[in-house]
């Protein structure tokens, strides 16, 4: 099984939404901190979001009062729902079990101006 597994990006224009999916296999979700990052082109990877075992959520302020992460104990599943996306939002999202440094395999979202 691979443990993360993202899902969900996609082309939309500007404004849209997406929400992105991480399946987690192998751990659980509410166990571990797990953090979404993303990486555009010629460019480094950069933190986006964090999401702590006990709920508790953090985020880089470029997408502050934009996107959501959360999970779903039941379906061990991780989430970024992304609204009033922007193109400089370009980028492939890459979900991580900050604890073990794991990554899934990123999932691309481009935003149309």
């Amino acid at each position: 099984q691979v443990p993360l597994v993202e899902s969900g990006g996609g082309l939309v224009q500007s404004g849209g939404s997406l929400r992105l999916t991480c399946a987690a296999s192998g751990f659980l979700l509410s166990d571990v901190i797990m953090t979404w990052h993303r990486q555009a082109p010629g460019k480094a990877r950069e933190w986006v979001a964090t999401m702590a075992p006990g709920g508790a959520t953090f985020y880089t302020d470029s997408v502050k009062g934009r996107f959501t992460i959360s999970r779903d104990d039941v379906k061990n599943t991780l989430y970024l729902q992304m609204n009033s996306l922007k193109p400089e939002d370009t980028a492939v999202y890459y979900c991580q079990n900050f604890e073990t440094t794991t990554w899934g395999q990123g999932t691309q979202v481009t935003v149309s101006s």
